[in-house]
């Protein structure tokens, strides 16, 4: 739910114009005080609102790159996806505090940001470095209205919303390596984690939640542990230019209930799957995929409609990939 503060923010940055102190009040339901008050913190906060007799208010500019609960509420237009917004200034994980709100009873699209996390983590329980300033770390409720079996989807529909959104924001190609890592110009810049609560029968999901790490405006590798320094990278590093977070963010969200919507219609990406290979890397080339049944290589033939990656052995024979670890040609040292 937006606040005064975000509310009013929205008014200004929509209107592109002045806008009237009475029209403020009118149309938020407070009092001139509380305007000017909210204008006034917004300008200690660095937006530049300019305030003319008889004309009102007018944002003239935003500070470079705000990172608040206002700030991303009024570049919003979703319907449902980050309306019900938490924002914490450090947390552990915004997943476990996802999980929490959902298990309290916050409805679909219910979404927690973090400016920093300290115990956050990826797939396989590695972690994930969270410093504050740099990235975009949410988690999204989903309260999906369809089978288990089905919620392995979820976690490429917002991996082609991600890489959707980068392009949008900051004109760069962004690539898929199967399932769900988001790759610029050969290196790492997102992880995404999702994860399901069932009920206790174990035969409907209660609520998914998908967590997000994006690598925005770290200056230079030398940021990144050196364990991930030669794959990992950041948005600022490949464009040369620093990165409005909120704008990422909003994007991403705005994407993901357009695709989310779009999955739903008929429960398969069928919808989705062209766009999805398209970002796809390493289609038609070598990959090499470490099952638990043992190791092997073959062609990246794309995805089926139901998210599984089709790969053609040396031998002929197709595989359908769900699960696992693939390494893709060329790609973090795989030659």
């Amino acid at each position: 739910m937006k606040t005064d503060r975000s509310n009013i923010l929205t008014c200004l940055r929509n209107s592109g114009d002045y806008v009237s102190g009475q029209q403020l009040c009118d149309r938020l339901g407070v009092s001139r005080t509380a305007v000017w008050k909210v204008i006034n913190q917004l300008k200690e906060e660095g937006y530049q609102i300019e305030s003319v007799s008889r004309k009102g208010y007018r944002l003239v500019e935003s500070p470079e790159d705000v990172y608040t609960r206002s700030e991303i509420l009024s570049r919003l237009h979703t319907k449902w996806a980050g309306q019900n917004l938490h924002f914490f200034e450090e947390t552990g994980s915004t997943n476990p505090d996802a999980k929490r709100f959902a298990e309290e009873g916050e409805p679909h699209g219910t979404t927690v940001v973090a400016e920093r996390q300290t115990a956050g983590r990826g797939r396989r329980g590695r972690s994930w470095v969270s410093p504050a300033g740099k990235s975009v770390y949410f988690t999204i409720v989903v309260r999906p209205k369809f089978d288990p079996d089905k919620a392995s989807m979820i976690t490429l529909v917002m991996a082609l919303s991600v890489a959707e959104a980068i392009e949008e924001a900051t004109g760069l190609a962004a690539g898929i390596k199967w399932p769900n890592d988001i790759v610029v110009n050969g290196k790492k810049v997102v992880g995404i984690l999702t994860e399901l609560s069932m009920t206790p029968e174990m035969n409907e999901i209660q609520f998914l939640v998908a967590g997000v790490g994006v690598n925005v405006n770290h200056d230079s590798a030398e940021e990144f542990p050196e364990e991930i320094r030669e794959t990992a990278t950041s948005l600022k590093i490949e464009s040369g230019r620093p990165i409005a977070r909120a704008v990422l963010l909003a994007r991403i969200l705005a994407r993901f209930e357009e695709n989310y919507e779009a999955f739903e219609q008929n429960l398969t990406l069928s919808g989705l799957k062209e766009r999805y290979e398209a970002h796809l890397i390493g289609r038609d080339a070598g990959v090499r995929v470490l099952d638990p049944a043992g190791e092997y290589t073959g062609i990246s033939r794309g995805i089926n409609e139901t998210g599984e990656l089709i790969v053609e052995r040396e031998t002929g024979e197709i595989v359908l990939v769900y699960a696992g670890e693939v390494s893709v040609r060329g790609l973090y040292g795989y030659t």
